[in-house]
């Protein structure tokens, strides 16, 4: 199951992280975010011990949000050693998002 990264969370879980780590900054209110989450679920299941696979509500987590740009959401963001490395604005098929990670691995 995809982590929970809260503003409290977000450095020690992703930018400390020595694996490529997935980070889906959504909100319970948007529609495209309900079609994402599932694939991200999903993601987090296979790639489970090569990488970290987490979400941001930006609602209640506005912090990282904002400092890396996020407008619109679902906004998904690969990191690698504390740098974005990918960056997918709105609905992507699966097959992008794992092409991301395994770029990143």
């Amino acid at each position: 199951m995809a982590l929970e990264i809260t503003d409290a969370t977000f450095e020690e879980v992703v930018l400390k992280s020595d694996k490529p780590v997935v980070v889906d900054f959504w909100a319970a209110w948007c529609g495209p975010c309900r079609m994402v989450g599932p694939v991200i679920e999903e993601i987090s299941s296979e790639y489970e011990g090569k990488a970290v696979v987490g979400k941001v509500d930006v609602d209640a987590h506005q912090k990282y949000a904002a400092q890396y740009g996020v407008r619109n959401i679902p906004t998904v963001l690969v990191f690698k050693n504390g740098e974005i490395v990918d960056r997918k604005v709105g609905v992507s098929p699966k097959q992008a998002y794992t092409d991301a990670i395994d770029a990143a691995l």
